[in-house]
């Protein structure tokens, strides 16, 4: 019976002893800092996190989609709007857009005093370019430095260079003015009012040799753009868009056509001369450019 008791007391120190060593070796909650966190609050701030990153993504997506709007299509004004710059250190704290006569501008004020001027177009095109083609600061009533830009769109890219007073070189920027702050009975439905107008267009394909006259004459009526193009030859006899024959408007002096035009598009154009031994049929690619697009 001794011998028995004694065996039942030694057994019993034994799991005394691997109990307890069990417990010091088991990691502790109390000190365990991924254990005691909060499910639901980790859970919260990462709903919270996909919700500012979806709603980053939509406001970038409405940026890229918004289509470009140009002067002609703003009335004559002056309005508040907010620019987006590329660069966290040139920072727009005012812009004030300036509509009149078919041509924009805007006053921006930046953040902070470090860039001297700017240049509409990249460091390098500044660099190649003269120094009067620069937009100097102008100070305001507290102290601010402001610049008076032109403004070729709104809703779309645009170059601007600044000169760093302090490193002495230029720093590439896009900016971005927007049209979001521009109230909506400002902006005309049409994309081109009607009026007359001016704009550049270029003129590619066939042997290189023929050109046309730019600017174009443009005349805008009930939503539709008419060009007056006039060739650099007397030879042209019609002209065929979109399988519909045009023929010159003139009877003196180099080939004019009137044409239906559609800005910032490729116009696929074939033409016949009879500049050559017999009549020919060439293929060109018409562009006008709405960037340039100005009123008469």
């Amino acid at each position: 019976m001794k011998r028995i008791l004694t065996f039942i007391l030694t057994v019993s120190v034994a799991l005394t002893v691997l109990t307890g060593c069990g417990n010091q070796n088991s990691p502790s909650t109390d000190n365990d800092p991924a254990i005691n966190e909060n499910p639901v609050q980790n859970t919260n701030e990462e709903n919270i996190q996909e919700d500012n990153a979806e709603k980053e993504t939509e406001a970038k997506t409405e940026t890229e989609k918004a289509e470009p709007i140009y002067a002609n299509q703003i009335e004559d004004g002056t309005y508040s709007i907010e620019v987006s710059s590329s660069s966290s250190m040139f920072r727009i704290v005012d812009a004030q857009l300036t509509v009149k006569g078919g041509e924009m501008s805007a006053v921006l004020t930046l953040s902070g005093t470090g860039y001297e001027k700017l240049y509409m177009g990249t460091g390098e095109e500044a660099l190649a370019d003269t120094d009067d083609k620069c937009i100097y600061f102008v100070e305001d009533s507290q102290g601010k430095y402001t610049y008076e830009v032109p403004v070729e769109a709104l809703n779309q890219d645009i170059n601007c260079a600044a000169w760093s007073i302090r490193k002495e070189e230029w720093y590439d920027r896009v900016l971005v003015f927007q049209s979001s702050m521009i109230p909506e009975d400002a902006i005309t439905e049409s994309s081109v009012p009607d009026g007359m107008y001016t704009a550049e267009a270029a003129l590619s394909g066939g042997s290189g040799r023929a050109g046309i006259e730019s600017p174009v004459d443009i005349t805008a009526a009930d939503g539709t753009m008419t060009a007056t193009v006039i060739w650099s030859s007397s030879s042209y006899e019609y002209m065929i868009i979109d399988g519909i024959y045009y023929y010159p408007v003139n009877t003196t002096g180099n080939s004019t056509f009137e044409i239906p035009v559609l800005m910032d598009k490729d116009i696929e154009v074939t033409a016949q001369t009879v500049a050559m031994s017999t009549p020919h049929e060439v293929d060109y690619t018409l562009r006008f450019d709405s960037a340039t697009l100005k009123s008469k």
